[in-house]
């Protein structure tokens, strides 16, 4: 047998391309308020509350209760990403490269929406006048039209010292109601895989004697449970070892400006021997608009 046989082994190829394991879906997106606008800033109006009082008595003056209003403004952001294919390259593959890398960009800025989501939960919000609002913790710089006192405490199990458990979301319960948040408004709880994994080992989370609701499906996590519908996502804040920053929220929250949604451009460029460049982007902004809407949870990222 001749030694230079294995010269004409025959090799054989994929005809699909198997896109390595990512999230592919904003998880978050559909949990806000969203705006397509064509703007390079988006004003959310905000009307806090006011109180009404017995009538002094007959003929008594009009009361005059002034109204306090707010506004927050987005800012948005253009986020892109892009590569290249050399002409060669194309008619040298079986598979079509630039359709495979047009995916996977789409997919990753499909992940940027959740990324300044999350950022915008509880980072500062921005008003028209470009001064910022912290998260209401009880002593930060916070915002007269939404919390009069400057001493809302929106903050739950504060300093990452406890995991999540069944107490902790009774004390986020506990937050909606002083805030008056309407019980119908439908909420989120964003948390990461280790409470998801939590979640299991809680026997009022899992039994039927607690949820009736079947919560566990084939995602293989509790999905619906306490009045809350629960995402888990690999993206949140890791302030220090063992911490994250997990939060709740409604759809009034957070407000989302859309300039431009996920756009994918393929075109060739004359100037670099007409390679083919893949290029996507999409402009946008997140910000926190009703703090009483949200609430964050420093939990210890332990099980």
């Amino acid at each position: 047998m001749s030694i230079t046989i294995s010269n004409v082994y025959v090799k054989t190829y994929e005809n699909s391309v198997r896109h390595l394991a990512q999230q592919g879906v904003s998880r978050l997106r559909p949990w806000v308020m969203e705006k397509s606008v064509n703007s390079e800033a988006h004003n959310w109006e905000t009307m806090n509350t006011v109180d009404a009082n017995p009538k002094a008595g007959a003929r008594a003056t009009t009361p005059l209760d002034d109204s306090v209003w707010g506004r927050r403004q987005t800012q948005n952001d253009t986020w892109d990403v892009a590569d290249t294919v050399e002409q060669e390259d194309v008619v040298q593959m079986v598979i079509n490269p630039q359709s495979n890398i047009a995916m996977t960009q789409g997919a990753a800025l499909k992940r940027a929406f959740d990324d300044a989501i999350i950022i915008a939960a509880t980072g500062p919000s921005r008003r028209e006048d470009g001064t910022t609002i912290d998260f209401p913790d009880g002593t930060s710089n916070l915002d007269p039209a939404q919390n009069p006192t400057d001493d809302m405490q929106q903050v739950i199990q504060p300093g990452y010292a406890s995991p999540l458990s069944f107490d902790l979301i009774t004390e986020v319960t506990e937050k909606y109601m002083d805030n008056d948040i309407d019980p119908d408004e439908n909420k989120l709880m964003v948390i990461g895989p280790k409470q998801a994994r939590k979640l299991l080992q809680l026997t009022e989370a899992t039994s039927g004697d607690y949820n009736a609701l079947r919560p566990l499906t084939s995602k293989g996590y509790v999905e619906s449970w306490m009045g809350y519908s629960w995402v888990v996502s690999t993206r949140l804040n890791i302030p220090g070892a063992n911490q994250i920053d997990c939060f709740c929220m409604t759809r009034k929250a957070i407000g989302l400006q859309v300039n431009r949604d996920i756009t994918a451009k393929i075109a060739e460029d004359p100037t670099r021997s007409f390679l083919w460049v893949i290029y996507c982007m999409a402009t946008f902004g997140a910000i926190r608009i009703e703090d009483k809407h949200l609430v964050w949870m420093q939990l210890s990222d332990t099980v």
